[in-house]
């Protein structure tokens, strides 16, 4: 019986690299690995279904699993994930010094209401700093001249205030101006690169700020999860288990390349304090940095979800384990990180 013949459109990760180069096939399948830009990717998937299987931001791929007919069902792995403290600028001209200060303020979000990123950021400042959703308006649109992505097919709710930025518009010069108080963004903004004292990070500690937040919540944040079209899997259904293990392999080809390389690590990459910084991530998230499987996310994917709703972005509140194939719930062989 042949193999079945799947694409698979991704990012180029350090931990789907085996998949890429061959290094490791799936069982019963021959993939043709797609390396495009996540942005591109989600729309190209959302809208013509292009791919076999993909990488698919959370935002996009909960909305569609309320659908009349959910296109895709997702297994539970995570090609991006980022604490986003980090992901929050302001501009020095807002008078923002503390989170509760972006009450009542301009707050810019890329694309459109929901970006992965900006549900995190909302989520976080909501719960931990008592900065509610609907106290801010969000402006949405483009970063710059250069990422420029018109593609909003889930509109906001009624009760959040959004402003669409208009065509000579960007996010970035807004911020730096002053037009806009703060942003939300998952890509670093040009004015804050500048260095010019005109924009900054809410958290300059952030690093500190992100640890603290996850020994105090467990929740490492997830951004992006992989995807099959869902008339695949319905009709090939070992296919879900079957490229979840080789995911996970895939992942662990990447964990045995750090830890073969840790001793020289610090001289084969221009990061000064490299080693330290993996000990410290070590010390805190564990020996398996990057976890899959639902077990070890469902902290994280259940925040995201109730993110989702209370940010009016989901008709009801799903559970973790509405989201991902049965098959992929049950994981046969746990990764063991060989550290």
């Amino acid at each position: 019986m042949p193999n079945l013949q799947l694409t698979f459109a991704c990012d180029n990760y350090a931990h789907t690299r085996a998949l890429r180069e061959n290094l490791v096939k799936p069982e019963g399948v021959d993939l043709t690995y797609l390396t495009v830009f996540p942005a591109e990717t989600f729309q190209r998937m959302v809208q013509f279904n292009e791919f076999d299987c993909s990488e698919m931001g959370m935002k996009f791929y909960v909305s569609t699993a309320q659908l009349e007919k959910p296109p895709f069902v997702a297994i539970p792995v995570f090609p991006s994930r980022s604490f986003r403290h980090a992901a929050i600028y302001v501009s020095e001209k807002s008078g923002i010094r503390e989170p509760k200060d972006l009450k009542g303020k301009k707050v810019g979000e890329l694309f459109a209401y929901g970006h992965d990123a900006a549900i995190w950021a909302r989520g976080i400042m909501s719960d931990e700093y008592g900065v509610p959703i609907d106290s801010v308006t969000y402006y949405v649109g483009r970063l710059d001249k250069t990422t420029a992505r018109e593609f909003a097919p889930f509109p906001p709710p009624s009760h959040i205030k959004v402003e669409q930025l208009g065509p000579d518009q960007t996010l970035d010069a807004m911020l730096e101006s002053g037009e806009i108080d703060a942003l939300y963004s998952a890509i670093v903004p040009p004015s804050f690169l500048k260095r010019n004292g005109t924009v900054r990070r809410l958290f300059s500690d952030y690093k500190d700020v992100e640890r603290a937040y996850y020994r105090k919540t467990g929740i490492f944040p997830i951004m992006h999860t992989m995807v099959v079209r869902r008339d695949i899997y319905e009709e090939h259904r070992w296919v879900a288990q079957s490229l979840y293990k080789a995911m996970k392999e895939s992942k662990r080809h990447a964990y045995d390349y750090y830890v073969s390389q840790e001793k020289n690590m610090h001289r084969l990459m221009m990061v000064p304090w490299l080693t330290a910084h993996l000990e410290e991530n070590r010390e805190v998230l564990g020996e398996d940095l990057w976890p899959y499987g639902l077990d070890r996310n469902f902290k994280a994917v259940d925040a995201f979800l109730r993110y989702h709703f209370e940010q009016g972005l989901s008709k009801r509140r799903l559970s973790p384990e509405e989201l991902f194939a049965p098959e992929t719930l049950v994981d046969y062989f746990p990764y063991k990180p060989p550290h």
